[in-house]
């Protein structure tokens, strides 16, 4: 599949407001609960507006969106994790039209490259704390487990990293 990113504009909202519906309403058949919920307009906005919310494209069309920024969330990230040595992937989904085919690897590796070329040691991410297969799924592109950050407010929380070669 020939893919390629961009970032998402103001005005592609509606857009990336449906991968993350599909992706929530995929999960939810599925017996997960993540994402069930309406998608934080306001972050998404935000994240158009600042050029971090960005589109995987096939001939198609969208297929996929991923977030890549700086914020580190600090309920999870902590001082001694260094949050300033990383990018950090939010709200990565991809349609079922590019699902099991190589998409979502495809994003991250993207991001990863953009941290490495940032300067950044890590690429890091967090993920839903009971959805061990979305686990394995990170752990397989590279990513290794830092640790799960158990709040009884968030369902979030299991945290992931990945050496850029800023870090080797």
């Amino acid at each position: 599949m020939n893919l390629h990113i961009e970032a998402a504009r103001p005005d592609q909202l509606a857009v990336v407001e449906a991968l993350l519906g599909e992706a929530s309403a995929w999960l939810a058949s599925r017996g997960i609960d993540q994402w069930q919920y309406p998608p934080h307009r306001d972050k998404i906005m935000r994240a158009l507006d600042e050029g971090v919310c960005f589109l995987a494209l096939a001939e198609s069309g969208p297929i996929g969106t991923i977030q890549v920024d700086n914020y580190a969330d600090p309920e999870f990230w902590l001082p001694e994790d260094q949050p300033e040595s990383a990018l950090y992937v939010h709200r990565m989904a991809v349609s079922r039209a590019g699902a099991g085919r190589g998409t979502g690897a495809f994003m991250l590796e993207w991001a990863w490259e953009r941290a490495a070329k940032a300067g950044k040691t890590w690429l890091r991410l967090d993920a839903w704390k009971d959805n061990p297969g979305l686990h394995r799924y990170y752990e397989g592109q590279g990513f290794a487990r830092v640790r799960i950050v158990d709040l009884p407010h968030r369902r979030s929380g299991a945290l992931f990293q990945r050496p850029t070669t800023a870090g080797t």
